[in-house]
C-alpha cells in the first residue's frame, strides 16, 4: 500500500530574518531531508525560506515553495517545486494547510499569521529557540498545539513523536 509522504512546513522571516534563525533553518532543512520528509516553505530566495530549502537540498531532500507572487526571480534556487499563487500573504493559509506539522524559525508579522492560521487549522506547531513572549502568547491560544524546542535536534524529536503517534 502506498504511504503518503510527510510534509514539514517551515515558516520564518524573509528579508529581516536574524542570523541565528537562518542558521537554525539551514540545519532544520538538512535534518528534514535526512528523515525522508518533504520540506514546504514560503519559497522565496531570502531569510529562513531560502536557508531551509538550501539545507534540505544539501541532504538530497525534496523542497516545495508556495510563492506569494509570480515573480520567478524571487524563487529560491533550492526550491524543486514552486507553486505560484499570486496571492501575497493569503498564501500563508496554503502553507499551513498543506503541511502535516509546522516548524517555526524566528518571528515576524507574516510568521505570526502563519502560526495563528496553523492553530485555527488544528496543526501542531514547533517553535524553535523561541522568544519567551512568543511562546507565552501562542500557548495562551492553545497549550496543546504549541511545542517549544531549544534547537533543531529537539524539534526533529518532537516531529518524530507526532508522526509515531499519528501512525498508532
Amino acid at each position: 500500500m502506498h504511504q503518503k509522504k510527510f510534509i514539514v512546513g517551515v515558516m520564518g522571516p524573509g528579508d529581516h530574518a536574524q542570523k541565528k534563525d537562518v542558521e537554525a533553518a539551514y540545519e532544520l532543512g538538512r535534518r528534514i531531508a535526512q528523515e525522508g520528509w518533504i520540506l514546504l516553505s514560503g519559497g522565496r530566495n531570502s531569510g529562513v525560506m531560502d536557508a531551509v530549502s538550501r539545507g534540505a537540498k544539501s541532504a538530497g531532500g525534496l523542497t516545495i515553495g508556495i510563492m506569494p507572487t509570480k515573480k520567478r526571480e524571487t524563487i529560491s534556487k533550492y526550491v524543486d517545486i514552486a507553486i505560484i499563487t499570486e496571492m501575497g500573504s493569503a498564501r500563508n493559509s496554503i502553507n499551513v494547510l498543506t503541511s502535516d506539522v509546522v516548524a517555526v524559525c524566528g518571528m515576524s508579522a507574516g510568521t505570526a499569521s502563519e502560526v495563528a492560521l496553523a492553530l485555527k487549522a488544528d496543526k501542531d506547531i514547533i517553535l524553535i529557540n523561541p522568544e519567551k513572549n512568543s511562546t507565552q502568547f501562542f500557548k495562551s491560544l492553545n497549550k496543546k498545539k504549541i511545542h517549544a524546542a531549544k534547537d533543531c535536534g529537539a524539534a526533529i524529536v518532537i516531529i518524530r513523536q507526532m508522526l509515531n503517534n499519528s501512525l498508532n
